[in-house]
């Protein structure tokens, strides 16, 4: 049986998540997703319209500059429809309009407080965790600070993150973002299990590793970079060391089902590609 994991993490103080539980143990989405040049995205929608569960986004929403308008005219058509059982986080692309109002009006409450947009929320047994990388993500910032606090605070076995721009990435456009291995350090010592970025319009998955890129089979992270929402397609340089798996070609999602203790995974396609991805790892 597949089984899957994901953490989001909030705002501010160091108060509960206002996010409530979210029923069910799917978790199900992609990033770098709208653009209104590309049909991508409706054929990801179509997808989604096939899998219940909840929807994740990791950042680059609606292109080209997540203004009112391209939420309106490109995200809201497609993945729109899934709007009220969505939980987001923004992208560089978002924040292309000024303080990323397009992004944060969209959403509404579901996008975590307006201008940081980092939350929790808890979902079959895991602890879910959206951050943001598009703000200071440094050691002693406000978001690095609340992270720690947030992971302290849960009582739940497993955890799963996701943000938009990937700690370690193997494709030749944006590449690995050192940036946001504070997250990483926070993450890895409370013993999360996964994390889900996209901003590299690629798929592939690492094994387990440290926050310096160092496989570790019994306490490592597990990430995914799923930007295959249906913006484009990037390609890629020289494989990282922990690489398993890479795609450039294919448009999906990531479904990820989670179990009391475990987790699974499966890329899905959109129709007409045949490439997929698939497997299953425990809680530490």
């Amino acid at each position: 049986m597949v089984f899957g994991v994901i953490v989001s993490s909030r705002e501010a103080p160091a108060t509960r998540s206002t996010h409530p539980l979210v029923p069910g143990n799917v978790l199900v989405g992609a990033g770098d997703i709208a653009d209104c040049e590309s049909d991508g995205d409706e054929a990801t929608a179509a997808l989604l319209d096939t899998i219940a569960g909840a929807v994740f986004t990791v950042g680059d929403n609606a292109y080209g500059d997540g203004s009112a308008a391209a939420f309106a005219t490109c995200y809201d058509p497609s993945w729109g429809r899934h709007k009220a059982r969505t939980h987001p986080s923004p992208g560089n692309h978002d924040y292309e309009t000024s303080g990323a109002t397009g992004y944060y009006d969209y959403f509404g409450a579901n996008a975590g407080g307006r201008g940081t947009g980092y939350y929790s929320y808890d979902m079959s047994g895991w602890h879910v965790i959206a951050l943001n990388s598009n703000i200071s993500m440094e050691a002693g910032s406000a978001q690095e600070q609340w992270l720690r606090a947030d992971l302290a605070r849960t009582s739940q076995r497993c955890t799963l993150a996701y943000w938009h721009h990937a700690r370690f990435s193997s494709s030749s456009s944006h590449g690995s973002q050192e940036q946001t291995r504070p997250l990483w350090d926070a993450l890895y010592a409370s013993g999360a299990e996964l994390v889900i970025s996209g901003h590299d319009h690629t798929y592939e998955r690492f094994a387990p590793q440290t926050p310096d890129g160092s496989a570790d089979p019994d306490r490592g992270i597990r990430e995914f970079v799923v930007g295959t929402g249906g913006s484009s397609h990037y390609g890629f340089g020289p494989p990282l060391p922990n690489s398993e798996v890479r795609d450039s070609t294919s448009y999906g999602v990531l479904k990820v089902t989670l179990g009391p203790d475990r987790y699974a995974w499966r890329f899905v396609p959109i129709a007409g590609h045949s490439f997929t991805d698939s497997g299953s790892g425990r809680c530490h």
